[in-house]
């Protein structure tokens, strides 16, 4: 009993412990906010390769960021406009025709008040009384008139007299205000139809990104392409990694942001998006997948976050398209499939094969990895080279050496003959 007693202990103190380490809650932080708490760095536990990551940006685009606790909401009053244009179709629509309710009800209200007050309405059938407005004989009357007075449209039935100068000076504060609710309430309308998020969703990206050798070096690559005719002006590409680190004094910095280099110093981040092309990314000391190889790839918890940029040529407005890939959607060892062909006198794109990828040999290990098998495998040529041109250099002295004397010799068998022959 003492045994089993002491083993149930342990299995709970097991427990417990592992408890403590798989889940944060069990850290205790009194003090720290809510954020804080949620920020602290979480043990890598056995099935972390199973556990779903968590989308920075989806694949449509839109960014998966939600902002609470806004104490100072006075500043969305403050750019009204955009805040408008940034409202949903059905809140804007709604916004819109309330605007042009509410104005047209209250200076209708405002002319039924004044033909109210100057007795309009006790001398409807009088033909000798002058009224502000002729025909105007109740609430609902003076609101057609408040409409045709603010649209402009002027029927002509209902008309305003000179006997009444506050009916002119209101007459002219509508005209005004009515041109100022023009104005905001169709500008804010073509600025929300025109919007370039429209022409964002003909830019497209390919759901997998790939890693693979191109020139001999290690390559990660991802495809972009434009379905309309019509191009974007001054395309670029840039590319970032999403992903938590541990700074070397503890801190753990959530969704750290790491730049990917795709042709930033070589130009090739500038883009002719006519057709669709491969965006490529060389894996080197400088970029954050150095030390990754195919086996490791699936345990990183790591987002891809693309972004293109651009003008449109039709209205000069600069548009941003953006996509996403998390680690189950980078292949390795894979290749995009052609999807250009030419034909009798222009180049056809076949966007059924947009997305497509095919199998191709590349190697398993990391690029850091390659790049030391390559080193390694220039040391014993470049040694064994320079030990031939050593030996091809003393071999070169002893021939010259050998030379050396046998002219010599040569010379003294000559002058020996010379001073016999003078004897």
């Amino acid at each position: 009993n003492t045994i089993q007693s002491i083993t149930d202990t342990n299995v709970l103190e097991g427990d417990s412990m592992d408890q403590d380490v798989e889940s944060p809650v069990a850290i205790h932080q009194p003090k720290l906010p809510k954020q804080a708490r949620d920020d602290l760095p979480r043990h890598i536990s056995r099935d972390r390769t199973k556990r779903k990551i968590q989308r920075y940006v989806r694949k449509d685009g839109k960014c998966n960021v939600h902002h609470g606790n806004v104490r100072e909401t006075y500043r969305y009053l403050t750019d009204i406009f955009t805040t408008l244009v940034d409202l949903k179709w059905r809140f804007n629509l709604l916004i819109f025709v309330m605007v042009y309710t509410v104005t047209w009800l209250f200076f209708g209200m405002i002319w039924w008040l004044i033909a109210y007050i100057r007795g309009d309405m006790d001398h409807i059938e009088d033909p000798s009384w002058t009224p502000c407005v002729t025909n105007l004989n109740g609430f609902v009357s003076a609101f057609l008139f408040s409409i045709e007075t603010e649209t402009t449209i002027g029927y002509g039935y209902r008309v305003i007299t000179d006997k009444c100068p506050e009916g002119i000076i209101l007459l002219l504060i509508q005209s005004v205000l009515g041109s100022i609710v023009n104005a905001f309430m169709v500008g804010c309308m073509f600025v929300k139809i025109s919007q370039p998020k429209k022409r964002a969703e003909t830019l497209v990206f390919s759901t997998h990104a790939v890693i693979s050798m191109r020139d001999g070096k290690l390559c990660l690559m991802f495809r972009v392409g434009d379905l309309r005719n019509s191009h974007i002006v001054e395309a670029s590409i840039r590319a970032k990694l999403i992903k938590s680190k541990q700074t070397s004094e503890g801190e753990f910095i959530p969704l750290n942001q790491t730049d990917i280099n795709v042709g930033y110093y070589t130009g090739d981040d500038r883009l002719f998006l006519v057709s669709p092309l491969i965006i490529s990314h060389e894996i080197n000391q400088q970029s954050p997948f150095w030390e990754i190889s195919k086996a490791q790839l699936p345990k990183e918890e790591l987002e891809i976050v693309v972004i293109l940029e651009g003008m449109v040529e039709a209205t000069g407005m600069t548009c941003q398209a953006r996509s996403s890939y998390i680690t189950s959607e980078i292949l390795w060892g894979y290749r995009f499939t052609p999807v250009l062909t030419l034909e009798d006198g222009f180049y056809e794109v076949d966007y059924n094969s947009f997305h497509e990828t095919y199998e191709t040999s590349t190697p398993s290990l990391s690029a850091k990895e390659l790049a030391e098998l390559a080193s390694r495998a220039e040391l014993p040529l470049s040694w064994s080279v320079s030990s031939k041109l050593n030996q091809h250099a003393e071999l070169e002295t002893e021939e010259e050496e050998k030379n050396l004397e046998e002219q010599t010799e040569r010379n003294g068998d000559v002058a020996n003959l010379e001073n016999e022959s003078k004897v």
